[in-house]
Protein backbone atom coordinates (compact mmCIF):
# COMPACT_ATOMS: atom_id res chain seq x y z
CA UNK A 1 0.00 0.00 0.00
CA UNK A 2 1.41 3.66 -1.04
CA UNK A 3 2.70 5.36 2.34
CA UNK A 4 1.63 8.82 1.64
CA UNK A 5 3.84 10.42 4.38
CA UNK A 6 6.57 9.78 2.62
CA UNK A 7 5.05 12.48 -0.29
CA UNK A 8 4.85 14.76 3.06
CA UNK A 9 7.69 17.50 3.93
CA UNK A 10 9.86 20.19 2.39
CA UNK A 11 10.58 18.11 -0.33
CA UNK A 12 7.35 17.71 -1.69
CA UNK A 13 6.58 21.27 -0.69
CA UNK A 14 9.74 22.76 -2.87
CA UNK A 15 9.19 20.99 -5.98
CA UNK A 16 5.38 21.60 -5.97
CA UNK A 17 5.96 25.35 -5.67
CA UNK A 18 8.38 24.76 -8.34
CA UNK A 19 6.37 22.68 -10.89
CA UNK A 20 3.24 25.25 -10.52
CA UNK A 21 5.34 28.79 -10.66
CA UNK A 22 6.45 31.06 -13.49
CA UNK A 23 9.58 28.13 -13.53
CA UNK A 24 7.69 27.64 -16.73
CA UNK A 25 8.25 30.67 -18.49
CA UNK A 26 12.38 31.17 -17.61
CA UNK A 27 12.70 31.60 -21.39
CA UNK A 28 15.17 33.87 -21.04
CA UNK A 29 16.21 36.32 -23.60
CA UNK A 30 20.14 35.51 -23.27
CA UNK A 31 19.28 31.73 -24.27
CA UNK A 32 16.68 32.85 -26.81
CA UNK A 33 13.63 30.12 -27.20
CA UNK A 34 13.11 26.35 -27.19
CA UNK A 35 12.60 25.35 -30.91
CA UNK A 36 9.75 23.54 -31.69
CA UNK A 37 9.24 20.63 -34.23
CA UNK A 38 8.33 22.16 -37.58
CA UNK A 39 5.38 19.23 -37.94
CA UNK A 40 4.24 18.85 -34.29
CA UNK A 41 2.89 15.07 -34.35
CA UNK A 42 3.89 11.92 -35.40
CA UNK A 43 1.94 8.20 -36.16
CA UNK A 44 3.03 5.00 -35.01
CA UNK A 45 1.42 1.50 -36.55
CA UNK A 46 0.74 -0.53 -33.46
CA UNK A 47 -0.85 -3.86 -34.76
CA UNK A 48 -4.37 -2.85 -34.95
CA UNK A 49 -4.08 0.29 -33.11
CA UNK A 50 -2.39 3.26 -33.76
CA UNK A 51 -0.25 5.70 -31.35
CA UNK A 52 0.25 9.58 -31.94
CA UNK A 53 2.90 11.90 -30.17
CA UNK A 54 1.36 15.80 -30.23
CA UNK A 55 3.75 18.33 -29.08
CA UNK A 56 2.17 20.95 -27.00
CA UNK A 57 5.63 22.79 -27.20
CA UNK A 58 8.65 23.49 -25.09
CA UNK A 59 10.10 25.67 -22.20
CA UNK A 60 13.79 26.75 -22.02
CA UNK A 61 14.91 27.33 -18.85
CA UNK A 62 18.16 28.04 -17.34
CA UNK A 63 20.43 25.19 -15.66
CA UNK A 64 21.11 25.66 -12.43
CA UNK A 65 22.06 23.71 -9.24
CA UNK A 66 18.33 23.19 -8.35
CA UNK A 67 17.51 21.43 -11.32
CA UNK A 68 19.18 18.01 -9.74
CA UNK A 69 19.75 18.79 -6.23
CA UNK A 70 22.16 15.64 -5.18
CA UNK A 71 23.79 16.26 -7.94
CA UNK A 72 26.97 18.99 -7.82
CA UNK A 73 26.27 20.82 -11.15
CA UNK A 74 30.09 20.18 -13.05
CA UNK A 75 28.91 16.75 -13.19
CA UNK A 76 25.53 17.33 -14.68
CA UNK A 77 26.87 19.92 -17.22
CA UNK A 78 29.86 17.50 -17.84
CA UNK A 79 27.04 14.99 -18.69
CA UNK A 80 25.28 17.14 -21.38
CA UNK A 81 28.86 18.14 -22.86
CA UNK A 82 29.63 14.42 -23.65
CA UNK A 83 26.32 14.31 -25.39
CA UNK A 84 27.27 17.52 -27.21
CA UNK A 85 24.00 19.01 -25.68
CA UNK A 86 24.01 22.93 -24.49
CA UNK A 87 25.26 23.13 -20.65
CA UNK A 88 23.74 26.48 -19.61
CA UNK A 89 20.23 25.41 -20.79
CA UNK A 90 17.93 22.80 -20.30
CA UNK A 91 15.03 22.27 -22.94
CA UNK A 92 11.97 21.07 -21.78
CA UNK A 93 9.24 19.67 -24.14
CA UNK A 94 5.81 18.81 -23.46
CA UNK A 95 4.34 15.79 -25.28
CA UNK A 96 1.11 13.92 -24.75
CA UNK A 97 -0.10 10.95 -27.07
CA UNK A 98 -2.87 9.64 -28.73
CA UNK A 99 -3.95 6.17 -28.74
CA UNK A 100 -6.21 4.60 -31.45
CA UNK A 101 -8.13 1.43 -30.76
CA UNK A 102 -11.27 1.09 -33.14
CA UNK A 103 -14.11 4.20 -32.14
CA UNK A 104 -11.95 4.75 -29.02
CA UNK A 105 -9.33 7.75 -28.71
CA UNK A 106 -7.32 8.02 -25.75
CA UNK A 107 -5.24 10.50 -24.71
CA UNK A 108 -2.57 10.26 -22.59
CA UNK A 109 -2.12 13.68 -20.48
CA UNK A 110 -3.05 17.20 -22.02
CA UNK A 111 -0.38 20.22 -21.32
CA UNK A 112 -1.43 23.59 -20.60
CA UNK A 113 -3.98 24.35 -23.49
CA UNK A 114 -4.18 28.09 -23.28
CA UNK A 115 -2.85 28.56 -19.58
CA UNK A 116 0.93 27.98 -20.16
CA UNK A 117 3.88 29.58 -21.30
CA UNK A 118 4.09 31.41 -24.92
CA UNK A 119 5.76 28.46 -26.37
CA UNK A 120 3.20 26.05 -25.05
CA UNK A 121 -0.20 25.31 -25.88
CA UNK A 122 0.20 23.69 -29.12
CA UNK A 123 -1.40 20.53 -28.53
CA UNK A 124 -4.88 21.39 -30.29
CA UNK A 125 -2.50 22.60 -33.57
CA UNK A 126 -0.98 19.42 -33.83
CA UNK A 127 -4.26 17.29 -33.11
CA UNK A 128 -6.01 19.30 -36.02
CA UNK A 129 -3.09 18.39 -38.33
CA UNK A 130 -3.22 15.32 -38.10
CA UNK A 131 -6.72 15.04 -38.60
CA UNK A 132 -8.52 14.71 -35.02
CA UNK A 133 -11.07 17.51 -33.60
CA UNK A 134 -11.27 17.97 -29.44
CA UNK A 135 -14.65 16.92 -30.04
CA UNK A 136 -13.15 13.18 -31.10
CA UNK A 137 -11.14 12.42 -28.24
CA UNK A 138 -13.75 9.81 -25.87
CA UNK A 139 -10.99 9.47 -23.13
CA UNK A 140 -8.41 11.18 -21.78
CA UNK A 141 -6.36 9.21 -19.07
CA UNK A 142 -3.80 10.87 -16.12
CA UNK A 143 -0.78 9.79 -16.29
CA UNK A 144 -0.61 11.92 -12.64
CA UNK A 145 -1.61 15.58 -11.67
CA UNK A 146 1.59 18.12 -12.08
CA UNK A 147 0.04 20.66 -13.83
CA UNK A 148 1.50 20.71 -17.40
CA UNK A 149 -0.33 17.53 -17.38
CA UNK A 150 -3.45 18.56 -16.51
CA UNK A 151 -3.85 21.88 -16.79
CA UNK A 152 -4.79 21.12 -20.52
CA UNK A 153 -7.91 19.63 -19.08
CA UNK A 154 -9.77 23.31 -18.96
CA UNK A 155 -9.53 26.08 -21.14
CA UNK A 156 -8.56 29.43 -19.57
CA UNK A 157 -12.39 30.66 -19.09
CA UNK A 158 -12.95 27.25 -17.38
CA UNK A 159 -14.48 24.97 -20.39
CA UNK A 160 -14.00 21.56 -20.61
CA UNK A 161 -11.44 21.42 -23.65
CA UNK A 162 -12.59 17.72 -24.74
CA UNK A 163 -16.18 17.95 -24.23
CA UNK A 164 -17.31 14.41 -24.81
CA UNK A 165 -14.07 12.48 -22.87
CA UNK A 166 -14.29 10.54 -20.35
CA UNK A 167 -11.31 11.53 -17.41
CA UNK A 168 -9.45 8.30 -16.53
CA UNK A 169 -7.21 9.46 -13.04
CA UNK A 170 -5.47 6.77 -10.85
CA UNK A 171 -6.86 6.53 -7.32
CA UNK A 172 -4.25 7.06 -5.34
CA UNK A 173 -2.90 10.35 -6.88
CA UNK A 174 -6.51 11.64 -6.68
CA UNK A 175 -6.68 10.63 -2.62
CA UNK A 176 -3.71 12.64 -2.37
CA UNK A 177 -4.72 15.55 -4.38
CA UNK A 178 -8.34 15.89 -3.47
CA UNK A 179 -7.97 15.16 0.15
CA UNK A 180 -9.07 18.32 2.32
CA UNK A 181 -6.75 17.82 5.20
CA UNK A 182 -3.72 17.68 3.58
CA UNK A 183 -5.06 20.55 1.47
CA UNK A 184 -5.64 22.46 4.74
CA UNK A 185 -2.28 21.67 6.12
CA UNK A 186 -0.46 22.62 3.25
CA UNK A 187 1.55 25.39 3.10
CA UNK A 188 1.37 28.48 1.01
CA UNK A 189 3.36 27.19 -1.47
CA UNK A 190 2.09 24.03 -2.50
CA UNK A 191 -1.78 25.96 -2.70
CA UNK A 192 -1.07 26.49 -6.27
CA UNK A 193 -0.89 22.63 -7.17
CA UNK A 194 -3.62 21.69 -5.14
CA UNK A 195 -5.83 24.01 -6.78
CA UNK A 196 -4.80 23.04 -9.99
CA UNK A 197 -6.25 20.06 -9.38
CA UNK A 198 -9.73 21.22 -8.21
CA UNK A 199 -10.02 24.00 -11.15
CA UNK A 200 -9.62 20.96 -13.41
CA UNK A 201 -11.19 18.71 -11.61
CA UNK A 202 -14.38 20.27 -9.94
CA UNK A 203 -17.64 19.81 -11.96
CA UNK A 204 -16.69 16.61 -13.66
CA UNK A 205 -19.49 13.91 -12.98
CA UNK A 206 -19.07 10.40 -11.77
CA UNK A 207 -19.84 9.49 -15.16
CA UNK A 208 -17.06 12.09 -16.54
CA UNK A 209 -14.54 11.17 -13.86
CA UNK A 210 -13.20 7.21 -13.75
CA UNK A 211 -11.27 6.55 -11.38
CA UNK A 212 -8.33 3.02 -11.20
CA UNK A 213 -6.28 1.43 -9.56
CA UNK A 214 -2.53 1.46 -10.80
CA UNK A 215 -2.02 -2.32 -12.37
CA UNK A 216 -5.48 -2.82 -13.63
CA UNK A 217 -6.51 -3.20 -17.35
CA UNK A 218 -8.50 -0.19 -18.61
CA UNK A 219 -9.50 -1.69 -21.74
CA UNK A 220 -8.68 -4.79 -24.11
CA UNK A 221 -4.80 -4.24 -24.86
CA UNK A 222 -3.85 -1.38 -22.44
CA UNK A 223 -3.02 -1.73 -19.52
CA UNK A 224 -2.02 0.79 -16.47
CA UNK A 225 1.31 0.56 -14.69
CA UNK A 226 2.48 1.89 -10.88
CA UNK A 227 5.42 3.80 -11.26
CA UNK A 228 4.96 6.01 -7.79
CA UNK A 229 7.43 8.27 -6.93
CA UNK A 230 7.47 10.91 -9.64
CA UNK A 231 3.92 11.76 -6.98
CA UNK A 232 2.37 9.54 -4.78
CA UNK A 233 0.15 7.72 -7.93
CA UNK A 234 1.72 8.01 -10.62
CA UNK A 235 1.00 5.44 -13.09
CA UNK A 236 2.50 4.57 -16.77
CA UNK A 237 0.67 2.55 -19.63
CA UNK A 238 1.49 -0.39 -21.91
CA UNK A 239 -0.72 -1.08 -25.05
CA UNK A 240 -0.48 -3.94 -27.11
CA UNK A 241 -1.83 -5.61 -30.52
CA UNK A 242 -0.84 -8.20 -32.60
CA UNK A 243 2.64 -9.06 -30.45
CA UNK A 244 3.44 -5.21 -30.69
CA UNK A 245 3.90 -3.14 -27.68
CA UNK A 246 4.15 0.40 -26.85
CA UNK A 247 4.75 1.98 -23.33
CA UNK A 248 3.68 5.60 -22.39
CA UNK A 249 6.02 6.38 -19.89
CA UNK A 250 4.90 10.08 -18.84
CA UNK A 251 7.18 11.26 -16.80
CA UNK A 252 9.39 7.92 -15.63
CA UNK A 253 12.58 10.19 -16.39
CA UNK A 254 12.14 13.74 -17.09
CA UNK A 255 15.51 15.19 -20.03
CA UNK A 256 16.48 11.26 -20.98
CA UNK A 257 19.61 12.24 -21.78
CA UNK A 258 20.04 13.05 -17.88
CA UNK A 259 17.96 10.85 -16.32
CA UNK A 260 17.59 7.99 -18.38
CA UNK A 261 21.74 8.13 -18.69
CA UNK A 262 21.47 8.52 -14.88
CA UNK A 263 18.57 6.55 -13.10
CA UNK A 264 19.76 7.35 -9.76
CA UNK A 265 19.93 11.27 -10.12
CA UNK A 266 16.42 12.35 -9.56
CA UNK A 267 15.02 15.81 -11.05
CA UNK A 268 13.73 18.46 -8.37
CA UNK A 269 9.92 17.66 -9.72
CA UNK A 270 10.47 14.07 -8.08
CA UNK A 271 8.11 14.28 -5.19
CA UNK A 272 9.75 11.39 -3.54
CA UNK A 273 13.25 11.04 -4.91
CA UNK A 274 14.02 7.47 -4.11
CA UNK A 275 11.36 5.65 -4.49
CA UNK A 276 11.50 7.50 -8.28
CA UNK A 277 14.91 6.20 -8.60
CA UNK A 278 13.21 2.82 -8.04
CA UNK A 279 10.35 2.94 -10.39
CA UNK A 280 12.86 4.33 -12.87
CA UNK A 281 15.28 1.53 -12.75
CA UNK A 282 12.42 -1.48 -12.89
CA UNK A 283 10.57 0.36 -15.89
CA UNK A 284 13.54 1.07 -17.60
CA UNK A 285 14.62 -2.50 -17.24
CA UNK A 286 10.96 -4.25 -18.50
CA UNK A 287 11.37 -1.92 -21.48
CA UNK A 288 14.98 -2.85 -22.14
CA UNK A 289 13.50 -6.72 -21.49
CA UNK A 290 10.52 -6.67 -23.65
CA UNK A 291 11.87 -4.36 -26.26
CA UNK A 292 9.05 -1.97 -26.10
CA UNK A 293 8.37 1.33 -27.77
CA UNK A 294 8.42 3.71 -25.06
CA UNK A 295 7.19 7.22 -25.47
CA UNK A 296 7.58 10.07 -22.61
CA UNK A 297 5.91 13.26 -21.97
CA UNK A 298 9.55 15.18 -21.70
CA UNK A 299 11.59 13.22 -24.38
CA UNK A 300 12.80 15.28 -27.66
CA UNK A 301 10.68 15.48 -30.65
CA UNK A 302 8.99 12.38 -31.52
CA UNK A 303 8.83 12.16 -28.17
CA UNK A 304 8.72 7.72 -28.70
CA UNK A 305 11.76 5.12 -29.59
CA UNK A 306 13.83 2.61 -28.39
CA UNK A 307 15.74 2.39 -24.40
CA UNK A 308 18.81 0.44 -25.16
CA UNK A 309 21.29 0.08 -21.96
CA UNK A 310 24.36 3.08 -21.45
CA UNK A 311 26.72 2.44 -19.23
CA UNK A 312 24.88 2.45 -15.69
CA UNK A 313 21.58 3.57 -17.23
CA UNK A 314 19.87 3.44 -20.30
CA UNK A 315 19.70 5.75 -23.51
CA UNK A 316 16.32 7.12 -25.29
CA UNK A 317 17.09 6.59 -28.68
CA UNK A 318 14.51 8.07 -30.77
CA UNK A 319 12.87 6.74 -34.41
CA UNK A 320 14.25 8.33 -37.26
Amino acid sequence: MLNRRHFLGTGLASATALTFSSVWSQNTPQFGAPELPAVGFRRMKLGTMEVIALNDGAVRRPLGQEFVPAVPLDQVKALLASQNLPTDYIDVPYTPFLLINGNQRYLFDTGFADNGPPTTGKLLGNLAAAGFKPEDINNVVLSHFHGDHINGLRFKNGNLVYPNARVHVPAPEHAFWTDEARIAAAPAQMQGAFGAVKRALTGLTPDQLVKFEPGSTLAPGLQSVAAFGHTPGHTLFTARSEGQSFAYVADITNVPSLFARNPDWAVLFDMNPEMARQSRRRIFDMLVKEKMMAGGFHFPFPAFGSITPSGNGYQFVPVA
